[in-house]
């Protein structure tokens, strides 16, 4: 009986500690990886044992994105990027998403990789567009800090279409970022996006509006408008416009336009896929077509 007793003391010893390391049971070499990362704190070498997982087919999930995520706190953004598009294809259906949006932060982190980025953003819109979001339900889980929260199709769409108006934001395409900015505000407002699409109008010295666009942040009317980073982002675009008004350009010349099929016409587009229209998901019945914001 003593030896069980002791076994069992060993037991809970052995799962206290996975838990208080926030590590997964068992010997494997993604455990072992896990170990190294988390408790042992050595990136590099979780890199290796990382590479050794995926080799052996041990959680390939877990260990590809783990790893591209260490490669990128480790300024490896190119090496975890390429990992990825290399060992996709072990991965499940069902982690392929959770990959797109690691590749999306490491495309803003590497320099030159805006067009990735954008193409990627793009096929995240077609596939929430045909329902292979969330593999095909209306909300997912999501983890952040170690708390588990809901995210539905709309939040999502209207995230998608942040990133893709800060990438296009990052290739000086102001009015391309305006038109994407405006449509995620539609969907799913805050404070943030406001911020952005203030500063696209602003590069097109179309003050009035961007001054009425930070007004609803001052005024505390969006979703964490409250933020004092938010907050303080909203003083700070303020005083540039105040300073800006007194200065009028054309917005002409600044030789702004819009070269993407994608956005001349997102409604247009979304028509054209024809055979998957009997599953899209009701989100984007709810989007206005961009053309007619591009009229005016």
């Amino acid at each position: 009986m003593s030896r069980t007793r002791k076994g069992e003391k060993q037991d809970v010893s052995n799962c206290s500690y996975h838990v208080v390391h926030k590590l997964p049971p068992g010997d494997t070499p993604y455990v072992r990886a896990k170990h190294v990362q988390l408790v042992e704190k050595d990136p590099d070498a979780a890199i290796v044992l990382f590479w050794k997982a995926i080799n052996a087919g041990d959680r390939v999930d877990s260990a590809l994105k783990d790893m591209a995520i260490v490669m990128k706190q480790q300024d490896r953004a190119e090496e975890a990027i390429e990992a990825i598009k290399s060992f996709r294809n072990l991965c499940s259906k069902q982690a392929q998403e959770s990959l797109d949006n690691v590749l999306v932060d490491l495309y803003k982190q590497k320099c030159g990789k805006v067009e990735d980025q954008i193409d990627l953003l793009k096929q995240k819109l077609r596939m929430i567009y045909q329902g292979e979001a969330f593999n095909g339900k209306p909300t997912k889980t999501a983890r952040s800090h170690g708390r588990k929260f809901q995210v539905t199709i709309k939040q999502e769409t209207s995230r998608i279409l942040g990133n893709l108006g800060w990438a296009y934001m990052q290739q000086g395409n102001y009015l391309a970022a305006e038109v994407v900015y405006s449509k995620a505000q539609e969907i799913d407002p805050d404070a943030n996006k406001a911020c952005n699409l203030c500063l696209c109008l602003m590069k097109q010295t179309r003050y009035s509006e961007a001054q009425t666009v930070l007004e609803h942040v001052l005024q505390g009317k969006l979703l964490g408008s409250d933020e004092p980073k938010s907050r303080n982002r909203a003083e700070e675009l303020l005083k540039e416009l105040n300073q800006c008004q007194s200065t009028v350009f054309s917005s002409n010349s600044l030789g702004l336009k819009i070269e993407d099929a994608f956005l001349e016409g997102l409604d247009q587009l979304m028509n054209q896929w024809t055979p998957f229209r009997s599953r899209r998901l009701p989100i984007f019945e709810e989007i206005s077509p961009f053309r007619d914001q591009l009229a005016c």
